[in-house]
């Protein structure tokens, strides 16, 4: 991840990276890629190379470097071309007959990787889905998780980077999805009869089909299948077609090279492999002799050495020992061969060691006889039956379907086994005999043949023999024999033979070459119907060359020896392509390392030809040496430096891997593993050097932006760090300088890679994809930091090396969050325009930065907190780095606004909320410092407050009108609150508010005045602002509280006192006759008392101590004025009444007044007709009573307060009437009086008990007084008067309720 240099290295990398991408781009087109031979310029010097592979040291790094001669250009070229030929010789050797490798099948299957076309299609599909465009129903919670999925995760650019990288798969996406709506649905309320995990797989449904959109759904199990398929078990040719596209291979050069190798010989290829192995036994010795050893870290690591090679030639020997001879073909039945794996294996030419017995080389054939027609049948007349035997001679006889004489003809054919290599086959043709007393039929001809295995398999017509005297001279028939070559017979045929222990006499045999086991042949020589070899040889040791011809033995025309110390055998056969075939067969049988060539035809044939020699094979073998391709087959892979040709192919091969079509984050497929494994164990390839290269490699690909599974790594770093120690991993105890020297190298350069991936574990690891990739990073870097396999490292120091990489990893999340917030990316651009901004532009940005900072340390938690759950300590250390960094921006914004401006209070909420809930990060640094912040501008803002709600009663009930307010809105003048987010209310400089939501049901129904309502709900909304910032620190957060509601009592106080005084006031102001109305204005602050007394239980209300008491004073405080304004109400009434009372004062008894009022009513009542007397008194007073009952009922919301009210107003009336008619006790009360207060003592009764007022109240001793005082009046009244009453009586009577009504 550094910049690069600006030297000549610059520009190679760029290059070496876009030559890669050709090689990737090429495939398997024509095109060949250059890497391979730059791979093999950059480690050149210092590796002895041989064969083919050989290559000059060049010093420059690439070969498409600029300034480049072209004759230099096309040179470097042609060597690339070689090294790539040389090592996909050696590759398809391998693929051809692996005997050491398996294409393993437990390997995790790789997901298919997604592109960036992909993803945008994705996009667009889940946008189609959000905007209505798809037929997919979904609720409204389910829209919400996909809409956050959308926003979140998709349009991420982290994202991006990870799908441009190759590391997401769709099933990275599904998890990431899952996850998060297995959080969202966890927090739904439980609903009978739906199971959340019903949810669950409903949800999942739904974004499977969002994700497939319009696709045909039939077809995509069948690209699964496939692709299933090429990710596990490979056959032969697909894995020739990947490492052509892998080496920059073309066809034709395959093809060419295929046959050349003879790569579906298995003979020749497990011959090929006996060679090398061969070779490379001879190579240790020749290094044991010449001491000519690698640098190792000890000296006695040498002859330890020597050991190694031996015994892993040995283990190969065995490997190749357990194979079948001939793979593919049946299981040989021979006698297994005890053979031991140890330094046998050195002297496969001591003859003592293995002894082959006549029984051990028993071949068992197969024969086809196929009999099709008889021709020159002349004997027989036409209508009779014929038919064949067949037999071979020593096994069951066989008989075909009849048939008439006139169409001889069958077809039929017979399946015999024998172990005779040459056996006798005998055909005859039969008649069936007519005669009664013949007891067999009669034999027409017969034919004995001789087949081989290398015999025609053809139909032939043969001649048969015919009984004497018979008619049919010329009978004929047609038939075909195959013989099938057992799978462990090598060769056969007829030779001369002379040796010295064996085959004594020269004379003409013939000869089977059979192979008992892969180290084990056998030349023998059967005879006619025989099982077992008359002689045989085994050729463990012999050197099988061409030879001139001898003079003195007769027969034959090419000849070949085969030679071993103390014996030579002599061969010969008639033709030289017969000699060819049986030296190439006896090569490739005795593992020797000279190769036969003949003296006079070597430039016509090649020495290595397979089976027969056709046209098409010298026309293979003539364009095979047109294209120059000898000498990689020829090249002697013992000398070719193996190490540095693995490098070359683990490169390119894991170039192609992370390129293929799978999200493979390094790992090889099934098929690569198995090449590559093959390759090293053939060669001889040390497992510590592969997995240094390939971390190598990886560390490589890591660095520029691709995903590697930490896993990998940590598995190739513990390989050679546990051989590096001495662990012997592989069993190899021999550890060299340069594996020492490159593996502290790469732990080195491994150690700066993890941390450098830590430090950006948010980018490197987006959403904690790859799943657990974070953590096993994590695992290795502690592994990386061991000094040794067995010393484990102290936690403290892993935890101090973690640390500082989450403290970059603040600075790293923060300088790219602010890049993309816009604010500190313009502040470096253009730092005039954004000094410039406005404090409420700054603000605004600010918030916006602390939302993106709290998503980010949230989803750190999410995606994250997992992986560091060792050190949950360094996460919330991490955090506060990243708040920390965030303080300076926001103490910058902060500084920038006005004095007693309020808009930052949501910043407060936003990140107190945040920080308050996060068990390590509460009351931590910056949460401290967030209160150090806001503790004054909270204590400045109350004070503010309070000044104002102060101000606002002086100023209020000086003005106020006492009008009732339904609704709050309506009057309310203009409210000095912060606007914050549970409390959407304008700030003191707007002069407009908008009444908050939950204001309405709460002020309904309320008749409060103006200012009262201002002040209450000021209060408890200042009251609800202080609760919302839950303050953390509980001092403080306790002082506020009792402040506010302290500052509520004593407003209120001051409210009930103000109230009490214009109330006082105003009824002062009011008639004392039976005009009187309760003006709207007392009913008003009456209701602003009921409203005093429950806002009090709300605002004022402290558990405990001074508080509680304070509380309860307000209470008294609000009681007693209620009383005292009941009290000087009643008494308003009271005097109401008092005056209708002193005008029936006017008629009492023996007063002046009364007889001329008596004498006036008399006379006028002879003209007009003269109301009652006493009646409209009596009428308005009682009109007064019911509608101020009615006003007051109506307007006061407290039924409390009413009661008290009409409980005392008529207790108070009956005592007022009493006492009057007690200062008349020794007067008799004049006719209207006793009419007029007789009316209204009853109506006054019955409209309090309508009010409500209780029997016990009513009835009271004041009332049983009065009552009987009227009725005694009553009485006196009427025998004085004679009815003068005119029908007004105390009694109660149904006629007096229905005239009432």
């Amino acid at each position: 991840m550094l910049d690069p240099s600006s030297s000549e290295e610059e520009s190679d990398e760029g290059l070496e990276e876009e030559s890669r991408d050709v090689l990737v781009a090429a495939g398997g087109s024509q095109r060949a890629p250059p890497a391979p031979a730059r791979e093999g310029r950059r480690e050149a010097p210092g590796r002895a190379g041989g064969g083919g592979a050989a290559r000059p040291g060049s010093p420059s790094p690439s070969v498409l470097s600029e300034g480049r001669d072209e004759p230099e250009r096309q040179l470097d070229e042609e060597q690339e071309r070689r090294i790539r030929l040389q090592l996909y010789v050696l590759v398809v050797r391998c693929i051809a007959y692996p005997f050491n490798a398996k294409q393993p099948t437990d390997m995790a299957r790789r997901q298919q990787k997604l592109n960036k076309q992909q993803l945008q299609l994705l996009k667009e599909r889940f946008q189609a889905f959000l905007n209505g465009e798809t037929q997919i129903v979904a609720d409204e919670a389910f829209c919400n998780a996909v809409r956050s999925y959308y926003e979140v995760f998709l349009k991420s650019d982290r994202v991006a980077r990870m799908v441009q990288s190759g590391g997401c798969s769709a099933n990275d996406f599904r998890e990431v999805f899952k996850k998060n709506i297995e959080k969202r649905v966890r927090s739904l309320p439980e609903i009978d009869g739906l199971s959340k995990e019903t949810v669950l797989s409903s949800w999942i449904a739904k974004y499977d089909a969002i994700y497939r959109g319009e696709e045909d759904l039939c077809k995509q199990p069948n690209r699964m299948a496939l692709s299933a398929v090429s990710e596990l078990i490979l056959s032969k040719e697909q894995l020739y077609e990947m490492f052509q596209q892998i080496l920059g291979i073309k066809k034709l050069e395959h093809q060419l090279l295929y046959n050349a190798c003879q790569l579906d010989n298995a003979d020749e290829q497990a011959a090929q492999i006996r060679r090398e192995l061969d070779g490379r036994l001879q190579l240790a010795e020749k290094m044991a002799k010449e001491r000519k050893f690698p640098k190792f870290i000890a000296k006695e690591m040498e002859p330890m050495y020597i050991e190694e090679l031996r015994s892993s030639v040995n283990l190969l020997m065995a490997n190749l020992e357990s194979l079948p001879v001939s793979k593919g073909g049946p299981e040989f039945k021979l006698q297994k061969l005890k053979r031991s794996q140890n330094s046998a294996f050195l002297d496969i030419g001591d003859e003592n060691e293995i002894q082959l017995s006549k029984s051990d080389v028993v071949l068992s054939f197969t024969l086809e006889i196929v009999i099709t027609e008889v021709e020159g049948l002349k004997s027989v007349a036409p209508n009779r039956i014929v038919y064949c035997t067949m037999e071979v001679e020593g096994g069951e006889k066989l008989q075909t379907d009849q048939a008439e004489a006139s169409r001889p003809q069958w077809g039929t054919q017979g399946d015999f086994t024998t172990t005779h290599p040459r056996p006798v086959v005998k055909v005859k043709l039969f008649t069936e005999s007519t005669g009664v007393l013949a007891l067999e039929d009669k034999e027409l001809g017969r034919v004995i043949l001789y087949p081989t295995s290398n015999s025609s398999k053809s139909a032939e017509l043969h001649r048969m023999i015919v009984p004497k005297n018979s008619q049919d001279s010329d009978l004929k028939i047609k038939l075909a024999v195959r013989m099938d070559k057992p799978p462990h017979m090598k060769h056969s045929g007829y030779l001369y033979a002379l040796g010295q222990k064996v085959w004594k006499r020269w004379k003409k045999r013939y000869f089977v070459l059979v192979q008992v086991s892969q180290y084990t042949f056998a030349m023998c020589s059967y005879r006619e119907k025989k099982s077992e070899p008359q002689e045989l040889m085994q050729l463990e040791g012999y050197t099988v060359d061409y030879t001139d011809p001898h003079p003195g033995l007769q027969g034959g025309q090419m000849f070949f020896n085969a030679v071993k110390e103390g014996d030579t055998v002599i061969f010969a056969s008639d033709d030289e392509q017969d000699r060819i075939l049986w030296v190439q067969a006896m090569y490739r049988a005795t593992g020797q390392s000279y190769k036969p060539v003949p003296a006079i035809q070597a430039q016509k044939l090649n020495p290595k030809g397979g089976g027969t020699l056709h046209a098409d094979a010298q026309l293979y073998a003539d364009r095979f040496q047109k294209h120059g391709m000898d000498e990689f087959i020829s090249a002697n892979p013992c000398k070719l430096d193996h190490a540095f040709l693995f490098q070359i192919l683990q490169r390119q091969t894991l170039d192609h891997r992370l390129n293929d079509s799978y999200s493979c984050l390094g790992w090889f497929s099934p098929g690569q593993v198995f090449v590559l494994d093959e390759y090293c164990a053939r060669y001889g390839v040390r497992g510590c050097h592969r997995h240094l290269c390939y971390l190598t490699e990886l560390m490589e690909h890591s660095e520029n932006g691709a995903v590697v599974d930490p896993t990998l790594l940590h598995y190739s770093f513990a390989f050679c760090a546990s051989h590096v120690h001495g662990n012997r991993p592989d069993g190899i105890g021999t550890v060299s300088m340069e594996e020492k020297e490159r593996f502290e190298e790469i732990k080195e350069r491994l150690s700066f890679l993890l941390e450098n991936q830590i430090s950006h574990f948010r980018y490197c690891f987006p959403f904690g994809r790859p799943e657990g990739a974070l953590k096993a990073t994590l695992s290795l870097l502690e592994r990386v930091l061991m000094k040794d396999i067995a010393t484990p490292i102290p936690a403290e120091e892993v935890k101090k090396v973690v640390r500082k990489c989450l403290e970059k990893a603040a600075l790293i999340n923060y300088t790219r969050l602010t890049e993309y917030a816009k604010i500190e990316g313009p502040a470096e651009k253009e730092p005039e325009t954004m000094n410039q901004a406005s404090p409420a532009k700054k603000l605004e940005d600010t918030l916006h930065l602390a939302e993106l900072c709290i998503e980010v340390l949230q989803q750190n938690e999410e995606h994250h907190s997992e992986a560091f759950a060792w050190w949950p300590d360094l996460l919330a250390e991490h955090a506060e780095k990243f708040w920390a960094l965030f303080t300076v921006d926001m103490d910058t914004a902060l500084d920038a606004q006005p004095q007693d401006s309020w808009d930052s209070f949501p910043l407060f909420q936003l990140l107190n909320n945040f920080l308050r809930n996060d068990t390590l990060l509460c009351n931590g640094k910056f949460h401290k410092h967030l209160q150090e912040i806001f503790v004054p501008l909270v204590v400045r803002y109350v004070d503010l407050m309070e000044s104002s709600i102060a101000q606002s009663i002086h100023r209020g009930f000086e003005q106020e009108t006492w009008q009732p307010v339904k609704n709050i809105a309506n009057s309310l003048p203009n409210v000095a609150l912060p606007k914050v987010p549970s409390l959407p209310l304008n700030l003191p400089q707007i002069p407009s508010i908008s009444t908050p939501s939950w204001m309405a049901p709460l002020y309904e129904s309320t008749n409060g005045s103006a200012t009262s309502e201002d002040l209450f709900w000021k209060l408890d909304a200042l009251q609800m602002f202080v609760l919302d910032l839950h303050w953390p620190e509980q001092e403080f957060a306790h002082h506020l509280e009792q402040r506010l509601k302290l500052m509520a009592s004593d407003m209120i106080e001051a409210c009930v006192k103000r109230t009490r005084t214009a109330f006082e006031l105003k009824l002062q102001k009011a008639s004392k006759t039976t005009d009187l109305r309760i003006p709207a204005s007392v009913c008003t602050m009456l209701n602003v008392l009921v409203d005093a007394k429950k806002q009090s239980t709300k605002l004022c209300a402290l558990d405990g101590g001074q508080e509680q008491q304070y509380h309860s004073k307000i209470d008294d405080l609000i009681d007693s004025t209620v009383k005292e304004i009941i009290s000087m109400l009643v008494s308003k009434f009271i005097a109401v009444l008092e005056g209708v009372l002193s005008k029936l004062s006017r008629y009492d008894e023996g007063t002046f007044f009364s007889s001329i009022l008596s004498f006036t009513v008399k006379a006028a009542a002879k003209y007009v007709d003269v109301p009652k007397p006493g009646m409209d008194l009596a009428d308005t007073y009682i009109m007064f009573v019911r509608q101020n009952q009615d006003i007051l009922r109506e307007k006061v919301n407290e039924e409390m307060y009413i009661e008290k009210l009409f409980d005392q107003w008529y207790s108070s009336s009956m005592k007022v009437i009493c006492v009057w008619l007690a200062d008349r006790l020794d007067l008799q009360l004049h006719i209207y009086q006793l009419k007029t207060l007789i009316k209204i003592v009853k109506k006054t009764y019955r409209d309090f008990r309508l009010q409500g007022v209780l029997e016990g109240t009513l009835n009271s001793k004041t009332y049983d007084t009065l009552h009987r005082r009227l009725t005694v009046e009553e009485a006196t009244a009427s025998v004085s008067e004679g009815g003068g009453l005119q029908g007004i009586t105390m009694k109660d009577s149904d006629e007096e309720e229905e005239e009432e009504g």
